[in-house]
């Protein structure tokens, strides 16, 4: 099973990117994962009315859609989504490993959320909880939790 996590916008911050790549460099050993990266729209200067916001989480899940295969299954990553321990995950992924699933789609968006067709698409919503997280910080701590999970499904010892 590859993994795709598709992300809206860029990963600016050096000390981000260093983490993403090392996660990334480790998730190598256990099979093909990748990011993808979707330009996140400039919000007006002068504010958004709801119309306003809803049509640019439409438009970035345009992008989004435009990058995922008929056959992907697709987590979309929100913060109203399943909330799972890392155990919890690592059984739900080795499930959908074990099933034979092609390509995983993790989508995390841009700053105001995804659009509807987004979320129409998923096939299931995840959570890391109630809190809000920087958008790069929540693409690394989604890296560290996909390691995590592979440690756990391999019964490689991993720290608590």
């Amino acid at each position: 099973m590859s993994v795709l996590i598709l992300c809206v916008g860029k990963m600016k911050e050096k000390p981000y990117r260093q983490m993403a790549d090392e996660y990334l460099k480790r998730l190598g050993r256990y099979g093909k994962y990748e990011e993808a990266e979707i330009p996140d729209l400039p919000e007006p200067a002068s504010g958004l009315s709801e119309a306003l916001e809803e049509q640019l989480k439409m438009k970035e899940g345009e992008a989004i859609l435009a990058k995922i295969r008929p056959g992907d299954r697709v987590i979309a990553m929100t913060i109203g989504g399943k909330r799972r321990s890392s155990e919890e995950l690592a059984e739900h992924l080795g499930a959908m490993k074990a099933s034979g699933a092609g390509r995983l789609v993790f989508v995390i968006g841009g700053s105001l959320g995804l659009g509807r067709n987004v979320l129409k698409r998923a096939n299931e919503e995840l959570s890391m909880g109630a809190m809000t997280f920087p958008h790069q910080l929540a693409r690394v701590m989604l890296l560290e939790q996909l390691y995590r999970q592979e440690k756990i499904n391999a019964g490689e010892r991993y720290h608590k």
